[in-house]
């Protein structure tokens, strides 16, 4: 303490050229910022470019946090100070630069692969482990830089790391098997973000997110299905995105024996193409098809319409109107949906052979 204050009094003129460095950089970064950024965000407004956008608004809070250091390192540079003050104050310097710059890169790289990383061709899918990999990534690097400007040797620590890396394995082979079970779900491919599937166990609905321990499945009637991703990894899944969205639906169709087969194909045909023009979800190509499948039954006659639906949710909607379009006009036509019946036979003690129960109907129905 002294030794400051004594230098304060008597060679405080050695300060002012280094302060006044220190304010000029700070004045001169302030003015650099009001106008260039000015320029940048109407050179982003014309390209009307999103990632031009989110590069700008990450580099604009630190920008001055950076004029700083680089003025403080011109001040120092042109001081008196000892060698040995310079130096630490260097390596402190680039120390707080590259800590900034790695923060800023982490935010921007989880910005740009949120919004952009989807619509890159052959990139993987975009989810929270993917988001994370990248951070670390980058926060590693950084913290690869620190150490090689502190004059700090990591092959020491490397040593050190692949010693307790068995023992940290070993404590967290679970947690460390979910995570490779989904860095695997999200670059195979076959389960994406917004992807519908079922699981073998009955579990169903949007994949909401793959993160570095579990899967997120978004159900219909808006729960959150949580699988850890090993398990997930071992599963049978249906994929009902894959290798599209659009799926065939199948409603099945019974009429009465006294129909005519060719009749009720052109009715059910008629109504499902008519259906494609107005109901949401269902289309008219592939055009809709019948057929007499599975055909004879105990009580009907069975026929199947197989038409395409552009999603799997988009089947509920589509047989909720088609159902009711069939049944009005089926009853237009003169179609009969007939009632389940059988015929009963009672055979008495004593009698050599049975008799039908009569009824007001001459049969007994069964409903």
């Amino acid at each position: 303490m002294d030794t400051i204050r004594s230098f304060l009094l008597a060679d405080w003129p050695k300060l002012v050229i280094p302060l006044g460095v220190l304010i000029g950089v700070l004045l001169a970064g302030r003015v650099v910022r009001r106008y260039l950024f000015r320029a940048l965000e109407r050179w982003t407004r014309s390209t009307k470019s999103e990632f031009d956008g989110r590069l700008l608004d990450a580099f604009q809070p630190p920008f001055m946090l950076w004029v700083l250091i680089a003025g403080i390192y011109a001040a120092i540079d042109i001081s008196v100070l000892p060698d040995r003050v310079t130096v630490l104050a260097g390596k402190a310097l680039l120390v707080l630069w590259v800590v900034s710059f790695t923060a800023v890169a982490s935010n921007l790289s989880g910005r740009l692969i949120r919004q952009h990383g989807s619509r890159m061709q052959g990139a993987l899918p975009v989810s929270s482990l993917t988001e994370n990999v990248a951070t670390l990534v980058i926060g590693v690097i950084g913290l690869l830089i620190v150490l090689n400007g502190l004059g700090i040797s990591i092959m020491p620590m490397l040593t050190a790391l692949g010693v307790g890396g068995l023992a940290v394995a070993l404590a967290l082979q679970d947690t460390l098997a979910n995570f490779f079970a989904g860095f695997y779900l999200s670059i195979a491919g076959q389960l994406r973000l917004g992807d519908y599937i079922k699981l073998e166990t009955g579990e169903e609905g949007y994949i909401a997110d793959i993160a570095w321990r579990t899967t997120t499945i978004r159900a219909l009637p808006n729960n959150l299905i949580i699988i850890p991703n090993s398990k997930l990894s071992q599963a049978i899944v249906t994929n009902y995105h894959l290798p599209e969205k659009r799926m065939s639906l199948l409603i099945p169709v019974g009429v009465s024996y006294d129909c005519d087969p060719d009749h009720v194909e052109r009715v059910l045909v008629e109504e499902a193409t008519k259906g494609a023009e107005d109901i949401p979800g269902l289309l008219a190509e592939p055009a809709p098809f019948v057929r007499f499948i599975p055909g004879f039954g105990d009580s009907s006659l069975n026929f199947t319409l197989i038409c395409q639906v552009q999603e799997f949710v988009d089947q509920y909607l589509v047989q909720h109107e088609l159902r009711k379009r069939i049944f009005r006009r089926f009853r237009q036509e003169g179609i009969e949906i007939p009632f389940p019946s059988r015929t009963l036979h009672i055979k008495h003690a004593g009698d050599n052979g049975s008799r039908p129960v009569e009824t007001p109907n001459e049969q007994a129905a069964i409903r």
